[in-house]
């Protein structure tokens, strides 16, 4: 590799604004600086790339699956392998593994599969999160109902050990199973608690934020709705504090639903893909907890039509957000990169350009539906 490279050609995002028309400049493998094309110094190689834009790669805090395999089936080393390289294909360069809903034997493996991969240097995983099994039955989604159960006291020791393995771990409850004195426990213990697939009403939800979750897991899907006199889950993430990921595949969530949770929350909405096994592969099926989940049209349904995940990539999802929701490029890529990061713990370096290594970096293409990792282009 050339140790100076001056990129040109696409425009730059550093993660939280677009400099049209800039040159990246790139020292021994790692940006450093943003210039205008017309003030590359002296001493840098040209690297001429075809419009696009330049950015950090993305960071997803929500990847079930992908490359044909899913994380609950074999919660091991090797899967992960086969995740990461899939979301890397496509552009997503951090992520959280998820497990969705399983048995307490299940989490305990996850755990450990997934210390293990960051101690083996997995490309790309930076910590776990867990998306039940301590949600409510009323909305449990695709999750199987025999698995959804309460938390006890097993539970708090296994996750309060994994806080301090991981880098980050993300937990999804809902208020009404876990309630606020758990949520500060599991805070204070570094855990980073979602609320999500919940029916509790505004005040148990504004509670459990104030104990201590910072997030909203897929903010509108499996949750108790805005009411005008019962504004529920999504009415006290839409009136603060937290942040809230977004499914934005254009069939989870209604675009002038986006635009309202914008207008509402402008900085605090990320994206995530929500990923299961087909994405970054060629499978039309799959199972999940041994049930039949089948994938047409853009769409993962179970037999009687439930959504289950999405068969969405993160590049997808810029274009949803930027030309059907309406946000335009800088914003829609802050929210698959800057802003998840600043959710996690430790990010790592996620999330950001300068100072990024080139294989930290991707180009989204002009027509933003394919990104490669920087340094991997010819």
């Amino acid at each position: 590799m050339t140790e100076r490279i001056a990129f040109v050609g696409a425009d730059i995002h550093e993660g939280r604004r677009l400099h049209p028309g800039a040159a990246l400049l790139a020292v021994a493998g790692r940006a450093t600086a943003i210039v205008a094309r017309d003030a590359v110094p002296e001493g840098f190689a040209t690297r001429p790339l075809p419009g696009g834009t330049i950015c950090p790669g993305f960071v997803d805090l929500q990847v079930n699956g992908g490359g044909g395999a899913m994380f609950n089936d074999r919660p091991d080393v090797d899967t992960l392998r086969v995740i990461a390289a899939a979301h890397r294909g496509l552009g997503t360069t951090a992520f959280l593994p998820t497990l969705i809903t399983d048995r307490p034997e299940a989490s305990a493996a996850a755990i450990e599969a997934v210390a293990q991969a960051v101690a083996q240097g997995v490309p790309g995983i930076v910590g776990l999160h867990l998306e039940g099994p301590h949600l409510s039955e009323a909305r449990k989604g695709a999750h199987d109902a025999d698995l959804v159960r309460p938390i006890g006291e097993a539970d708090m020791a296994m996750l309060e050990r994994a806080a301090g393995m991981l880098p980050n771990l993300m937990l999804t409850v809902a208020p009404e199973t876990v309630p606020p004195g758990q949520i500060a426990r599991l805070s204070a213990a570094g855990v980073i608690v979602s609320l999500g697939h919940s029916d509790a009403g505004y005040d148990a939800c504004r509670a459990a934020f104030a104990a201590g979750a910072r997030c909203t897991t897929h903010l509108f899907n499996a949750m108790s709705g805005l009411g005008h006199r019962e504004p529920g889950l999504v009415g006290a993430t839409l009136d603060g504090p937290g942040m809230a990921g977004l499914i934005a595949d254009g069939i989870h969530v209604h675009p002038a639903a986006i635009r309202a949770a914008l207008r509402a929350r402008p900085e605090a909405l990320f994206l995530v893909t929500d990923a299961m096994a087909p994405v970054g592969s060629q499978i039309t099926h799959f199972l999940l907890n041994g049930r039949r989940i089948e994938r047409r049209d853009g769409r993962l349904t179970l037999a009687e039509g439930t959504l289950a995940g999405a068969d969405l990539s993160m590049p997808r999802a810029i274009e949803v957000m930027a030309e059907e929701v309406g946000t335009g490029l800088e914003t829609a890529i802050a929210m698959a990169t800057a802003r998840p990061a600043c959710v996690l713990r430790d990010a790592r370096g996620a999330g950001r350009l300068l100072g990024a290594a080139l294989p930290d970096l991707v180009h989204l293409d002009a027509d933003r539906r394919a990104a490669r990792v920087l340094d991997l282009m010819e």
